[in-house]
């Protein structure tokens, strides 16, 4: 495959030669011999920096813009460019690519913008020829070509030291012209900006020269007062003298003062110490009783939840004793309905309602199983149970010895009729006679600490 050659950046503007000097050509023959490989030799100033797509290229004498270019290389980057090695660089054009006819070319350094930094002397590609070489007979003539030439070599030598110090010359002051133009870019704007400053100072020292005359006015004012007090003060300064040296005898009695109080400094230092000492210890134990304090935060914060908890179930038992309460005595006076409605049937059948004993009955078979409840049989046996209810029906509540009628007496009734007499701890579950209301609520409360 063709190897493909990327087109260097150029530029069609017409260049000036402003920056021809950044990049100076050393050793450029004026001929160079066709067929052959040319090396380029060339130095970089110190305000110039190379990049990557750089390029030399040789162009014809009388060339206008960058794109007129007859063949290029690449520059080769320097590695480190603070050596002087780095300045001093070069690139070799292959026989192939160079021009074959004898018109004028130089060398030109072209940076990736497509501007100009520097250029050679004009030189030719021409063949060497038998015909062009001067067959001198005379030694005179021979001597005399001689010592012209090294005339000439001398002048040429002195012309390019010439030529590159004054490239130097001219890079250094374009270097320092730019710098000067920044400074005096900046001096422009700090110029502006002080002739702000001094406008707004001027102002503010017009106002302050007025405030000025007024306060020297006052000044004056105040200034006749004060001879008066100057008098006053004079006669103070005589009195201040003599209380002067009382105080200088009272100085030497307060430099003893200090020298003793030196001594108990010494003494309370030392106590300060232990002092230091006790108060770590009591700033460990501060740490410690923190910490116990923000457990027992957390533990009371606990025992609050449980409270509220408690006191939720208590509002609850509450209502459901209320409730009871309601029931008990509701029933309390079906009891005693029940109880008259029992003396008066034993009234009615001739039987004392004390001497009888109430018993549940254990069986329902038969007439004996029935009427076992009585004392000395029924005698009413034939009576119908529709108009009275029977003596079997009454039935002894085990824990308040009350008379219940025993289709109303059930297990439902019983329990809640039980649950009215008794008081249950909500936590622990523990149960209480209703007569030991006091070690009740004692109890619960000890569940809250």
């Amino acid at each position: 495959m063709e190897e493909i050659i990327e087109d260097p950046p150029t530029s069609a503007v017409m260049l000036d030669h402003c920056h021809f000097s950044q990049v100076i050509f050393n050793s450029v023959e004026k001929f160079y011999i066709p067929g052959g490989d040319i090396t380029c030799h060339y130095t970089l100033t110190q305000h110039f920096i190379p990049r990557r797509k750089d390029w030399i290229g040789i162009f014809r004498v009388g060339w206008k813009t960058t794109r007129e270019y007859y063949t290029f290389m690449w520059v080769t980057l320097p590695i480190d460019e603070n050596t002087e090695s780095a300045k001093q660089q070069e690139v070799e054009f292959k026989a192939y690519y160079l021009p074959k006819d004898d018109e004028y070319y130089q060398f030109c350094y072209v940076d990736q913008d497509g501007v100009v930094r520097g250029a050679s002397i004009p030189f030719q590609f021409l063949p060497e020829n038998e015909e062009d070489i001067l067959v001198v007979t005379t030694q005179g003539e021979v001597e005399e070509i001689e010592q012209h030439n090294k005339e000439l070599c001398k002048e040429n030598q002195q012309l390019k030291d010439n030529c590159i110090s004054l490239q130097k010359q001219n890079s250094d002051m374009q270097a320092e012209l730019q710098k000067k133009q920044e400074e005096l870019e900046t001096l422009k704007n700090i110029n502006q900006k002080l002739e702000q400053k001094v406008r707004a100072q001027k102002d503010c020292w017009e106002t302050e020269l007025i405030q000025l005359k007024e306060q020297n006015q006052k000044m004056c004012s105040e200034n006749e007062k004060t001879k008066i007090s100057v008098d006053q003060l004079q006669a103070q300064l005589s009195n201040q003298e003599k209380e002067m040296e009382k105080l200088v005898q009272g100085d030497q009695d307060k430099t003893e003062q200090l020298e003793h109080l030196k001594k108990e400094n010494g003494q309370l230092l030392l106590s300060l110490t232990e002092q230091r000492e006790h108060q770590k210890k009591l700033e460990q134990t501060v740490k410690e009783m923190k910490q116990k304090e923000t457990t027992a935060v957390k533990q009371q914060q606990e025992l609050t939840d449980q409270n509220l908890d408690l006191s939720k179930r208590l509002s609850e038992n509450k209502i459901i004793f209320n409730a009871l309460q309601k029931e008990k005595e509701r029933m309390e006076k079906e009891n005693d309905l029940l109880k008259r409605d029992n003396s008066r049937l034993m009234s009615y059948m001739g039987l004392d309602f004390d001497s009888l004993s109430f018993q549940t009955p254990t069986s329902n078979q038969g007439g004996a199983g029935q009427n076992a409840g009585l004392a000395y049989g029924n005698p009413y046996s034939g009576i119908q149970e529709s108009s009275a209810p029977s003596l079997l029906s009454i039935k002894k509540c085990p824990t308040c010895k009350s008379d219940f009628a025993d289709d109303i007496f059930d297990h439902t009734l019983e329990q809640q009729h039980v649950q009215t007499l008794c008081l249950n701890c909500p936590v622990c579950y523990k149960t209480f006679p209703a007569k030991e209301k006091q070690i009740f609520e004692d109890h619960v409360f000890c569940h809250t600490l």
